[in-house]
């Protein structure tokens, strides 16, 4: 059915998955489906990943990528915590969309950082794919912070990222990894159409901008 070498790919990608792998991948899944039902339970599911994915990246020499992981971890508490309690006019955290400003602040500052973090890996550590690696990971941070603030756009966001990740774990020769953010790309345009039915019934369709 398939010719040698494509046998022989199957079989090294196989080889090279760990079950930890399998299981940082599972729990990342799980953490992206109840993110796009907004249930709560998706915090506990990224800090398990999350604390997987640290060693496995930093085994493989992305260390912009394993240093993001403890943001993540740090981070998924944060989200928690925003999505469990009540503003100070003891409203819950909606859906909302942010400013065009806010937006070119966004894009500005993972430019910038991506080319600064870009070149200290580039010369001074043996980081793989140092440029790709401070970009992913950078907007990685950005984004998430979204999702913590259910800014709708956060998806959009994902869609470019994750779209690079792909690349640089199949560089890494994480296959699984790579395959689940194939899948994510999938998922997070799904997520963002979920949003934005509950953004529109929250708003009552009208627009809504918010600074942060």
């Amino acid at each position: 059915m398939f010719s040698p070498e494509i046998r022989e790919a199957i079989a090294t990608a196989y080889a090279a998955m760990t079950l930890w792998e399998v299981a940082a991948v599972v729990l990342a899944l799980t953490y992206l489906l109840l993110a796009m039902r907004e249930n709560i339970l998706c915090w506990y599911a990224a800090f398990a990943s999350t604390a997987i994915y640290l060693f496995l990246f930093w085994d493989v020499s992305l260390l912009m990528e394993s240093a993001l992981q403890i943001f993540y971890l740090v981070i998924a508490v944060y989200g928690w915590w925003q999505w469990r309690h009540r503003n100070k006019e003891g409203e819950k955290l909606h859906i909302h969309r942010w400013s065009a400003a806010m937006h070119i602040s966004a894009f500005a500052g993972v430019g910038l950082l991506t080319l600064i973090f870009g070149y200290v890996l580039d010369n001074y550590t043996n980081a793989a794919l140092p440029y790709l690696d401070s970009f992913t990971t950078w907007g990685a941070v950005v984004t998430t912070y979204m999702v913590t603030r259910k800014v709708l756009e956060n998806w959009l966001y994902w869609i470019v990222i994750d779209g690079a990740a792909i690349y640089l774990y199949i560089d890494r020769e994480l296959y699984l990894t790579a395959l689940l953010f194939v899948l994510y790309v999938i998922l997070v345009i799904i997520g963002f159409f979920q949003w934005y039915a509950l953004y529109q019934k929250q708003t009552g369709s009208q627009e809504q901008t918010v600074t942060a």
